[in-house]
C-alpha cells in the first residue's frame, strides 16, 4: 500500500540522508521523493510503500517524529509533482493539435490524445517504446537529440482504412545545464489548417470586434448599437465615406441573431430601373430582357435577415415612396406581378450626405426620412479619433502579413508622426491603402516615413515629372535624345565587362544582331578580352 506525506523541517544539510536511512530500518519503501526550500524551511514530499508489516498513522508520527528539526507531518492525497503531471495532461489532451515527446535514446515518454488518434495507437502500449514502433511516415524527431530542428515538416500517412496529412514541427528539450534530453514533436492536421485559412480569409460573420478603436465616440456607438441590435427597428448610419458603415452594418446584424442572410447593394451604383428590379425583384416576362422563370428581389433573399442599403441619399424618389410602402405594409410586389409577398426583413441604411438638407431642398422626400432616422449611429470620422491610428495600423499589417505570408512589419516613430499629422479625408478606407502601399514597398522589417506616401503626394509627384519632361523639351533635350543618351551609356558599359559581342547581347537580353545596330547607330568602341 502506498501511502503520501508531507514533512516541514527548519532547513539543514542532511535531512534527505536521514529520512532514507530511517525508512530503511523500518522497512519502508522510498517511491518518490520531492523536496522544496523556502527561505529557512523545507518541505518534503514522499511516496513510500511498506514490505511485510502494516504501518497505520501513528506508527508514521512515531517513526518520523525520531528526525530532528521535523515540524510537521501531514497525509497527502497526490504530490506535487503528480498534479502538475496530471495538469499538463489534461491540458494536452486538450488541444487540436497532436503532441509527442520521446527522451534522449529515442523512447516515447508522453503522447497527447490527438496524437494518438492520428497515429491510432494507445498511450499505454507506445509509453517507453522505442520511437520507430509507431508508423510514422518519417523519423525527424530523432535529428532533435543532435540539436536540430523542424518547422511544418509536410507528412502524409496512410494506414489501413484512410489517408491523414499533417504538418510537423520539431524541437530538442534542454535541461539546466543546456543538454539535450529528449525532444518533441508537434501535429498539426491540415485540414484543420485549411478550415482556419478558410476561415479567415473568407469571415462568415462580422462582430464589433472587427470595428477596431478605443475612441469614446466608437464606443458610445457600439455600445448603442448592441442595444439596439435585437430589435426591428430601422437604423440609420450617419458618416463619411470611408468610415466602416457596412463593417458596422454587418456586426449589427450578427448581433441581432437573426437567421437570414445579409445583404448590401449600393443605391449609387444602379439606375433607378435596375435597382427596383434588384430590390423588389420581377416576374417572368416582365420587361424586354427579364428571366423567363422571374427573379426574386433582395428583400425576399434576405427574408429573416437583413437589407443594408448604402448610400440611400442617392436612391430616386419615385422609388424611395415604394420603400416607404415596404416598410409600412412589410409586403413586397414583385415587378410586372399581382401577388404579394410577406418579408420579414431588417433595414439597415447609410449615408454620407446631410439628409436633413436635401428634405428642405425637396430632393429626400420627408416622410421617408423621418421613417428611416428611428435610430441613427454616428461613425466619426478618423481625423475626430487619431489615438486610434496606432492600433488601426498595427490591424492592419497583421492582415498583411498573414495575407502575403510575410513576417509582420512595424511602423517607426517617425513613420506613425507622419501618418499622425494627416487629415485623412478618405478614412479607414485611405489608412488601409496607404499603409498596405508601404509595407509592400518596403524591403525592411521596419517601415520608416519615406513609405508613407499619401493619395495627393502621389498626384503631385505625377504633376511634378509632367512638368520636368516639358522644361527639358523646351530645352531641346527631347524624351527620344535622353532616351538615346541613357541606352548609350548602357550598351557601353556592358560591352566594357563583357568577353564578347555575343555575351553582351545575352546579359542584355536582345538579340546578336540588334545589338551589332546599336554598336553603328552609336559609334561604340569594342575591345575583345
Amino acid at each position: 500500500m502506498k501511502v503520501r506525506l508531507q514533512l516541514f523541517f527548519k532547513d539543514r544539510i542532511g535531512i534527505v540522508a536521514e529520512i532514507t536511512a530511517l525508512l530503511v530500518d523500518y522497512d519502508v519503501n522510498i517511491t518518490a521523493m520531492e523536496v522544496n526550500r523556502n527561505s529557512n524551511h523545507a518541505e518534503v514530499y514522499l511516496e513510500v510503500e511498506v514490505g511485510k508489516q502494516n504501518l497505520n498513522r501513528d506508527a508514521y508520527y512515531h517513526m518520523l517524529s525520531k528526525i530532528s528539526d521535523l515540524k510537521e507531518i501531514n497525509f497527502i492525497e497526490t504530490l506535487p509533482f503528480e498534479e502538475k503531471e496530471n495538469r499538463s495532461q489534461v491540458i494536452l489532451n486538450n488541444i487540436n493539435e497532436g503532441v509527442l515527446s520521446i527522451d534522449n535514446q529515442g523512447k516515447i515518454t508522453m503522447i497527447n490524445q490527438f496524437a494518438q488518434k492520428i497515429l491510432n495507437c494507445k498511450q499505454d502500449e507506445v509509453i517507453g517504446q522505442g520511437i520507430q514502433s509507431l508508423n510514422l511516415p518519417d523519423y525527424s524527431i530523432l535529428d532533435c537529440l543532435k540539436g536540430r530542428t523542424f518547422d511544418n515538416l509536410k507528412q502524409d500517412l496512410i494506414t489501413t482504412n484512410k489517408r491523414i496529412q499533417f504538418f510537423a514541427s520539431g524541437k530538442p528539450i534542454y535541461d539546466s545545464n543546456h543538454q539535450i534530453i529528449g525532444a518533441v514533436e508537434i501535429m498539426k492536421d491540415m485540414k484543420d489548417i485549411k478550415d482556419l485559412a478558410k476561415t479567415l480569409s473568407q469571415p462568415q460573420q462580422i462582430n464589433f470586434s472587427d470595428y477596431i478603436g478605443k475612441h469614446t465616440a466608437v464606443w458610445e456607438a457600439i455600445s448603442f448599437a448592441q442595444k439596439i441590435a435585437q430589435t426591428d427597428s430601422i437604423i440609420s448610419l450617419r458618416g463619411e465615406s470611408g468610415t466602416g458603415k457596412e463593417l458596422f452594418a454587418r456586426a449589427i446584424h450578427t448581433e441581432s441573431c437573426r437567421t437570414g442572410s445579409f445583404v448590401a447593394i449600393n443605391c449609387a451604383a444602379l439606375p433607378e430601373a435596375l435597382l427596383e428590379s434588384e430590390l423588389f425583384g420581377y416576374v417572368g416576362g416582365a420587361f424586354t430582357g427579364a428571366k423567363k422563370e422571374g427573379k426574386p428581389g433582395l428583400f425576399e433573399i434576405a427574408n429573416n435577415g437583413t437589407v443594408f442599403l448604402d448610400e440611400i441619399g442617392e436612391m430616386p424618389i419615385n422609388l424611395q415612396a415604394k420603400m416607404l410602402r415596404l416598410i409600412q405594409e412589410q409586403r413586397i410586389r414583385r415587378i410586372g406581378g399581382a401577388k404579394e409577398i410577406a418579408i420579414n426583413t431588417r433595414i439597415i441604411t447609410a449615408t454620407n450626405k446631410e439628409l436633413e438638407k436635401m428634405v428642405k431642398e425637396k430632393t429626400f422626400r420627408e416622410d421617408f426620412y423621418y421613417r428611416i432616422n428611428v435610430l441613427p449611429v454616428y461613425l466619426p470620422p478618423l481625423r475626430e479619433r487619431k489615438e486610434d491610428i496606432p492600433i488601426l495600423v498595427e490591424h492592419f499589417l497583421f492582415q498583411l502579413s498573414s495575407k502575403l505570408d510575410q513576417p509582420n512589419k512595424v511602423m517607426t516613430e517617425q513613420a506613425l508622426e507622419k501618418l499622425m499629422c494627416h487629415n485623412w479625408p478618405g478614412n479607414i478606407r485611405e489608412l488601409r491603402n496607404v499603409i498596405e502601399r508601404a509595407a509592400i514597398l518596403s524591403d525592411e522589417t521596419n517601415i520608416d516615413e519615406s513609405r508613407i506616401v499619401f493619395s495627393h503626394e502621389i498626384t503631385e509627384n505625377r504633376k511634378g515629372l509632367k512638368k520636368i519632361i516639358l522644361t527639358n523639351k523646351i530645352k531641346n533635350h527631347s524624351l527620344s535624345a535622353m532616351l538615346d543618351r541613357h541606352e548609350n551609356k548602357i550598351l557601353s558599359e556592358v560591352l566594357q565587362t563583357s568577353k564578347s559581342i555575343r555575351q553582351a547581347a545575352k546579359s542584355l537580353g536582345i538579340s546578336h544582331s540588334t545589338l551589332i545596330n546599336k554598336i553603328k547607330k552609336y559609334k561604340l568602341a569594342v575591345v575583345t578580352k
